[in-house]
């Protein structure tokens, strides 16, 4: 049996390519039951998404990437294997599935460089709150990562602490990870790759998905129409917006003040807009990352829920 951890629907649509001939759904699975190959599973409870706060909808191909880190496991060598996994929640297309050699940020942004330069930008990615994703101490959780995608005028999303069915879909390719890939165990990092290729091949261009009407995710997914820059990105903020590089250290100048922002955006420009005689905006490209009281010199971070905005020209 070439695949055992799949069901009769699956089955029985490759059956339906392979000899352009129908089989019923119920006589297929009683073939699978009579060869051991149907086990009982649990009633699952469905949750729709749109009940997330601010959960959103892929309705085409790039909208929505989600990513994170498979669950790590330990090679024959000895070596952790915590695979990188990102993923178009439209298509189901597996976009990367990739053993790095750890998972630092600048080893994570090469990966995504690599993918921008083969898909083109998402207009979303959803990730949990997790390093190198996201930042406890930052505004809004903004980590070095995901400033670089935020600059490139990619949208945020992270799920709930503590909710990982906010990223429901993308638990449970973990889940087919585990049972059909970390199972079997791999000598070196180099083997594990190569075993997670095979994987991934079948998986986009093999595996029929109920959702996608039997389609393979291969036969959904298309390039995004929003290319990798060429050149580095010059934040426009427009009228209205005076524009500060953040230092090294974190900090901003206004009037000679200096002002504590945050070291995630060292190095990289933000907008200040003057709102009223003691409250200063400051944004990052698309996102609104607080204000600033000019009595006391203080920032103070907007609050995550509200901080999407009108997207400032990137």
């Amino acid at each position: 049996m070439a695949h055992p951890a799949w069901g009769p629907r699956k089955i029985c649509e490759l059956y339906r390519r392979a000899y352009e001939q129908v089989l019923s759904i119920s006589s297929c699975h009683r073939v699978l039951k009579k060869s051991g190959l149907v086990q009982a599973k649990k009633r699952r409870i469905r949750r729709d998404a749109a009940l997330v706060l601010g959960a959103a909808r892929a309705t085409g191909p790039n909208d929505v990437w989600t990513v994170d880190h498979k669950g790590w496991w330990r090679l024959h060598d000895g070596e952790r294997c915590e695979p990188l996994t990102v993923r178009d929640a439209f298509s189901r297309y597996i976009l990367s599935a990739q053993v790095l050699e750890n998972t630092r940020t600048e080893t994570v942004q090469a990966e995504f460089l690599r993918l921008f330069q083969l898909y083109g930008l998402p207009k979303v990615i959803k990730s949990d709150n997790g390093s190198p994703f996201a930042s406890s101490t930052a505004p809004l959780g903004l980590s070095t990562l995901s400033a670089s995608w935020v600059a490139l005028g990619i949208e945020l999303e992270h799920s709930r602490p503590g909710h990982p069915q906010d990223n429901g879909a993308h638990e449970r390719m973990h889940k087919d990870i585990e049972a059909e890939v970390a199972a079997r165990t791999q000598p070196n990092r180099r083997a594990q790759q190569g075993a997670l290729d095979l994987w991934r091949e079948e998986y986009n261009h093999q595996r029929p998905h109920e959702s996608l009407q039997d389609r393979f995710p291969a036969e959904v997914y298309r390039r995004s129409t929003r290319p990798l820059p060429v050149a580095p990105v010059l934040l426009d903020y427009g009228p209205g917006f005076f524009i500060r590089k953040v230092s090294s250290n974190g900090t901003i100048k206004w009037t000679n003040q200096l002002i504590q922002i945050t070291t995630t955006l060292a190095g990289r420009e933000v907008g200040l807009r003057l709102v009223s005689a003691d409250r200063l905006e400051i944004w990052f490209n698309h996102l609104h990352l607080g204000a600033i009281d000019l009595q006391t010199y203080r920032f103070g971070s907007a609050p995550s829920r509200s901080a999407k905005a009108v997207c400032l020209a990137a």
